[in-house]
């Protein structure tokens, strides 16, 4: 049994239902092929040490992606907050909100790749699913604006609200991913155990 095995076993009995998937996406070796689909584009992604150093963070001294996450996120919900209250003066700001967090999702997208490259295994099985339910909401929200551009407005709100349940689960994974799996690059003083050099 190897040390990443070891590590990997539950200690303690779950106290939420959700542990039970996201145990069982960590163990599917289905997903494995995906994951060597996933390494390609990553290993694209941070090919360039200047690249990788910029996506991941290392002049901000921790991870980048968390950061970039809020922008498509808060602008989706802004948009699906305008028209579930807003009028129909609303429609144009929703419809922009929506591009916005279109046009954010890329950088997003990318830190996150760039973060990928340095997990193991289990965390890769989980980073791809993070991914395609992030790339579905993406996609949602792309058909989402499209649909307002075209006077569609009501079509183009519906749409925005199942993106954001697909980013929600999304997000839950990469929750769990920088929480529990503790992925995400950070600078080496910031180690609990090391003592603060000044």
């Amino acid at each position: 049994m190897t040390s990443e095995t070891v590590r990997d076993q539950p200690t303690t009995r779950p106290r939420t239902p959700l542990a039970a998937p996201v145990h069982a996406i960590e163990r599917a070796t289905v997903l494995d092929p995906v994951v060597t689909v996933g390494d390609r584009v990553s290993g694209a992604i941070v090919a360039d040490d200047l690249r990788r150093r910029v996506l991941q963070g290392a002049w901000l001294g921790h991870a980048l992606h968390p950061l970039l996450v809020e922008v498509p996120m808060g602008t989706w919900m802004s948009a699906s907050l305008l028209d579930l209250a807003g009028d129909d003066d609303s429609r144009d700001g929703a419809r922009l909100l929506t591009g916005v967090g279109v046009l954010a999702a890329v950088p997003a997208a990318l830190s996150g790749w760039s973060e990928y490259a340095e997990t193991d295994t289990r965390s890769r099985r989980v980073g791809v699913v993070h991914a395609i339910a992030n790339g579905a909401g993406a996609g949602l929200q792309v058909a989402s604006w499209v649909a307002r551009r075209n006077g569609r407005h009501r079509l183009g709100a519906a749409l925005g609200l199942v993106a954001l349940g697909a980013v929600g689960a999304g997000g839950f994974l990469g929750g769990h991913l920088a929480a529990a799996r503790k992925v995400g690059t950070h600078d080496p003083s910031f180690i609990p155990e090391q003592p603060y050099l000044s």
